[in-house]
């Protein structure tokens, strides 16, 4: 059994990650950050969760480029096939569940 604060987590470089566990394909991870992400498709459903900090999550629908800027407690859900990236304001720590592998 394990006990882990997010906050004392720090990456030595952007989207650094902490890999807690994979369950049943999918990958739980702690992310660290402080630099933009790439715009990407996951090959499978993704879910980010705001942990620390605020995160600019930029997606595309219907043809635009659209955001919406999320705090502490905010949850992105990706369905496959959405495009997205995710632009920290400062540091950021997220938590990222999605399939392993996955961009």
């Amino acid at each position: 059994m394990n006990f882990l604060n997010a906050s004392d987590f720090a990456g030595e470089k952007a989207w650094d990650a902490l890999d807690l566990a994979v369950v049943e394909g999918a990958s739980i991870r702690l992310h660290w950050t402080d630099k933009p992400y790439k715009w990407h498709v996951n090959d499978g459903k993704e879910v980010f969760v705001v942990l620390e900090g605020k995160v600019k999550m930029f997606f595309k629908e219907y043809g635009e480029i659209r955001h919406y800027m999320m705090r502490e407690g905010s949850l992105f859900i990706a369905e496959e096939g959405e495009e997205h990236v995710a632009r920290p304001q400062g540091v950021a720590r997220v938590l990222v569940i999605e399939k392993v592998g996955s961009v």
